[in-house]
């Protein structure tokens, strides 16, 4: 009897492997609980604890101590900073958007933007803390600002780093495009000109840029269509590639990102529409938000294992 069932445990145990191989076990969405209404998550683990940074009154945050099950914490800003009137007149009150969490040298660097719809007369802003737990952040002021008489839009800030360490900003939005710029490693902050690597049609924005040592690649993640319409919105995930951190940043069809490429990669399904405002956490996790059905189009946080095939390109369930 015992070595009738080692043996069928031995059958099941090979077609797992089996299955497991073709099929990754891990490659897929995770299953979220508590409160995960966002827009524009951007996501980071410190120690054991998962944060998320939306858009929203202050920032918004949601913590776990599983990555599950998430709950929401106190908002960054309670009050506006003296600056946000100055760069950006027209702002509404504590609305922020798109922030963006990064940790370099002992230290979280949360940027975020502040804007109006229909204008470019926004600012990326930049407050720090040594531990995101511990609460206590500090202003570091304006990072970038532009204006409507601006080629670019200072809004959806993303920080990365590329093969040899150095520091880079991602940002800008529809029709201006995607712009990236040198940041300090001493200020945190720009330190020379922007340029543009990526336009679209129709909406591009909320770039996330990553660079793959295994690949060789550095990946451009954007967002294109509309955002923010529930059901109705038209956002998708979608990427392209470059060897060099300046682009140009190439389609999977080989259609320059400058030109409108773009290959898309989430395209929302019958349960999710919309998905976008995605964050990269490493090369292996993907976060954005996308629209339930189930509930009347609320925005919901979504989290994925990020993989890659073997061509390069990324891909989630």
């Amino acid at each position: 009897m015992i070595k009738s069932r080692k043996k069928v445990y031995v059958l099941l145990l090979s077609v797992f492997l089996i299955f497991s191989t073709v099929f990754p076990a891990s490659a897929a969405t995770w299953s979220l609980t508590g409160d995960t209404n966002v827009h524009d998550p951007a996501y980071i683990k410190e120690g054991n604890t998962h944060w998320v940074f939306s858009t929203g009154s202050g920032i918004q945050v949601l913590f776990s101590t599983n990555g599950t099950n998430y709950v929401r914490s106190l908002p960054i800003f309670t009050s506006e900073p003296s600056w946000w009137n100055t760069y950006v007149p027209n702002h509404v009150k504590l609305d922020v958007w798109a922030p963006d969490i990064y940790y370099y040298n002992g230290k979280y660097y949360l940027y975020y933007s502040i804007s109006t719809f229909g204008s470019r007369v926004s600012a990326i802003g930049l407050v720090t803390t040594p531990s995101i737990s511990g609460g206590v952040w500090t202003d570091q002021g304006m990072v970038i600002s532009s204006t409507d008489a601006s080629n670019y839009n200072a809004i959806d800030p993303n920080i990365t780093a590329d093969a040899n360490g150095n520091l880079w900003m991602v940002f800008g939005s529809w029709s201006n495009g995607i712009y990236i710029t040198s940041i300090s490693k001493s200020t945190m902050k720009p330190t020379g000109n922007s340029y543009r690597i990526a336009t679209k049609s129709g909406g591009i924005e909320g770039a996330s840029l990553v660079y793959n040592s295994s690949t060789g690649y550095y990946y451009l993640f954007v967002s294109i269509g509309v955002c923010c319409q529930g059901t109705s919105s038209t956002y998708k995930v979608a990427v392209g590639r470059s060897t060099s951190v300046l682009g140009p940043y190439y389609a999977k069809d080989g259609t320059a990102m400058k030109d409108g490429g773009a290959t898309v990669i989430d395209s929302g399904n019958t349960s999710w529409v919309g998905p976008g405002g995605q964050d990269v956490y490493g090369t292996g996790v993907i976060a954005r938000h996308s629209y339930s059905v189930a509930e009347n189009g609320a925005p919901k946080l979504l989290i994925s294992d990020l993989y890659w095939d073997s061509s390069g390109w990324p891909y989630y369930n």
